[in-house]
């Protein structure tokens, strides 16, 4: 009789699955939330990530946010850094999303870097999920 050894249980350190390294102009990420579809918004530009303002934050700007992520629907646009306050550069303030945009980096903004912000305004969003088909 052929015995087969035991499957072995491990744990991995939770991975940070995008990096400077690899993320590109314009990907965004959602940061502290309790998913991957919830969080403060973060943009990457010239190199580092950054946050965006909530001037003038809403549920369409934060529905393109989702929809980037394929996280569905939005459920909340938040304000005020209620998702804890970013470090680094503020990359876009004023954002005026029309809703039909596939990134956040395509709706009208003061420009990258050009805001009059602190991060104690980090956006933040809460969407759907993300949903997997699971074939029984």
């Amino acid at each position: 009789m052929l015995e087969f050894p035991k499957p072995h249980l491990f744990h991995l350190p939770q991975l940070e699955w995008t990096t400077a390294n690899t993320a590109v102009e314009g990907e965004v990420r959602l940061v502290n939330g309790n998913s991957s579809c919830s969080g403060r918004v973060e943009i990457f530009h010239s190199g580092q990530w950054g946050t965006v303002c909530d001037d003038a934050w809403g549920l369409v700007d934060a529905q393109v946010v989702c929809r980037q992520l394929g996280c569905g629907r939005v459920f909340s646009a938040l304000t005020n850094a209620q998702f804890g306050q970013g470090s680094g550069p503020i990359w876009l303030d004023d954002v005026a999303c029309s809703g039909n945009e596939s990134k956040l980096s395509e709706c009208q903004h003061r420009g990258f870097g050009s805001h009059n912000c602190a991060h104690s305004e980090d956006a933040g969003v809460v969407c759907e999920g993300k949903y997997e088909q699971v074939e029984l």
